[in-house]
Order: structure tokens, then sequence, then C-alpha cells
């Protein structure tokens, strides 16, 4: 293997768009900053996202056999703070945050750039990501603008 340094650097060197990843456990919306996202299908249209293996979102996405991603832009990327860290008991990072029902009932981010509400139809095993593929159901762009894009200073960690 080449030099891990050096590897680090290349691969943070990858663009990456941020995404709210919004599925459900017990009936209360669950949600997380998703940068590991990918079209990856036309006819019918899909998209691929990773999820780490240890987060229990990923149990809830398997469970609830869907998800909607937020696409954020430089106007709703703040919006992502509440969801790097658990929410005080009984509440959730939407609550604060102004949301509509996409044709599945899971939440997308009306400030969002735009969404999509997806129908799980498979997974790959990434290594210490689970690959997740999901089906576009509906979308929809909200405003007129350009995503946001993410450069990691570290490829192999976040």
């Amino acid at each position: 293997m080449s030099d891990p340094s050096a590897l680090a650097a290349a691969l943070g060197r990858m663009p990456c768009g941020l995404y709210i990843l919004s599925t459900r456990k017990d009936d209360q919306p669950l949600g997380l900053v998703a940068s590991f996202v990918m079209q990856v299908g036309l006819e019918p249209p899909r998209v691929a996202v990773a999820v780490g293996t240890g987060r229990g979102s990923l149990e809830a996405l398997r469970e609830t056999g869907g998800f909607t991603l937020s696409i954020l832009d430089e106007g709703s990327s703040a919006c992502m703070g509440g969801f790097f860290k658990a929410p005080p008991e009984g509440q959730t990072p939407f609550d604060s945050l102004e949301t509509c029902e996409a044709p599945s009932g899971l939440l997308v981010l009306t400030d969002s750039l735009a969404w999509l509400d997806c129908r799980v139809v498979g997974e790959f095993d990434g290594g210490d990501h689970a690959v997740v593929f999901g089906e576009v159901q509906a979308g929809a762009q909200l405003h007129p603008g350009e995503p946001s894009i993410h450069l990691r200073k570290n490829g192999l960690s976040y």
C-alpha cells in the first residue's frame, strides 16, 4: 500500500455533496448528515448512500425500507449542526427545522435545494459502511441554486 498520508490526502480531494438523510425509528423521524451519496441508475432512477455500520440509523433505514435525501446548498447547510449530536430526550433534530412530508411520509427539509424520496432496493457490504441502494420514487427541486460540495482533509476518516 502506498503512503497512508498521501492516500488520505488524495482521497480527501474527491468532492462529496451534503445531504440530510431521513428515515424513521419507532414512528419518530431519524436523520443524519450523509456525504457518501451518488446517483447509480437512470431507468429506473437509483441512488446509493453509504451509512456507517456502527450507526443505529442503518438498522432503522433497513426496517423502514425507505429514506429521503434533502440536498443541501449554501443556504441550507447550516441546518446540519443538529444532526451531529444526539438530541435531548424526546426531541429530534427536525424539531427546529421547517419540514414537509414526502409521498412516503418521511421528512424533507423545505429549505433544502431539492429532495428525493427513495425505496430501499438493495444493500452491499462496503466494509465499515453499508451501501444502501434506493429507487427514487419522487423528488423535486425547491429553488434554483447549486449544491454544497465538501472536501475532506483526510479521506481515510471523517
